[in-house]
């Protein structure tokens, strides 16, 4: 089963079913599995089947809840109506009281990220690149601003008006995104300036850096894999920038943009 263990502040761990609504999709992002170009075989869930799944797991104790995106099929709203749909029948109709991790489609509507939020513990939008120039050769169809920036702008805009009673008393959710790093030259100064934007102007809780694998089928697959180690000092320098105080410019960045691999950090900044 895809369970994947999410950090939780305070060091704890917890399992989650990590999956999509189909792995059929209508872009054509050069680096992912999931793109229409690429030929493999598609598999679909029902909004229902996967709730059902999800419940099972659940009560056998194997996961604490649910990590739910898709790829995108017929448009942004369709596919957004059917995750929260998934997510509608695991709250109201089978009652799971788990975490819920809700993706935001490209596309999205306001009103359809407003339910999610009533629905999720967390939402995330994967802004994938740090500029529209860096996200138009990782995925050409894609628009940073309208489609990936705006609903993460939404949610912090719903965050602030509906602060003082949100759904039913519940906590606002927190949110997230996640980079490709090192698919198309993208330097650790734009991605971590672009990080400090998100942390303190949208009040995001997390971003995510996924280290570039290629993938056999996709444009992609020749170019080399990101030396982890780049993954690792990005998740440091995020957490100097989020839990530290630090600002961008305190980063000790190379004169070609990107932080030192051998030290942490810190270490170099100290």
């Amino acid at each position: 089963m895809p369970i994947h263990y999410a950090a939780l502040p305070g060091d704890k761990r917890i399992p989650l079913l990590k999956t999509v609504l189909t792995s059929a999709c209508e872009r054509n992002c050069n680096y992912c599995a999931f793109r229409a170009g690429r030929d493999f075989a598609r598999t679909s869930l029902s909004p229902e089947e996967l709730a059902n799944l999800s419940l099972a797991l659940w009560r056998k104790g194997a996961i604490q809840g649910v990590f739910l995106s898709s790829g995108l099929a017929g448009g942004g709203m369709r596919t957004q109506e059917r995750l929260l749909a998934t997510a509608e029948i695991l709250r109201h109709k089978l009652n799971f009281r788990g975490y819920v991790h809700l993706k935001i489609m490209p596309g999205a509507e306001l009103a359809q990220v407003e339910r999610a939020m009533q629905l999720a513990d967390r939402v995330s939008v994967n802004l994938e690149a740090p500029s529209a120039l860096r996200l138009e050769k990782l995925a050409p169809q894609k628009r940073l601003a309208e489609e990936l920036l705006q609903p993460l702008r939404w949610v912090e805009d719903i965050r602030r008006n509906q602060a003082a009673d949100s759904a039913a008393g519940r906590r606002m959710p927190s949110s997230a995104t996640q980079f490709v790093v090192g698919a198309v030259g993208e330097t650790d100064v734009e991605l971590l300036q672009f990080t400090e934007y998100l942390y303190r102007h949208l009040r995001l809780s997390r971003v995510y850096f996924s280290g570039f694998t290629p993938i056999e089928g996709t444009p992609f697959e020749d170019r080399p894999a990101v030396n982890p180690w780049r993954t690792y000092r990005l998740y440091q320098a995020s957490f100097l920038l989020r839990d530290y105080g630090f600002s961008f410019e305190e980063l000790p960045f190379r004169a070609g943009g990107d932080l030192p691999l051998e030290r942490d950090p810190k270490q170099v900044w100290a």
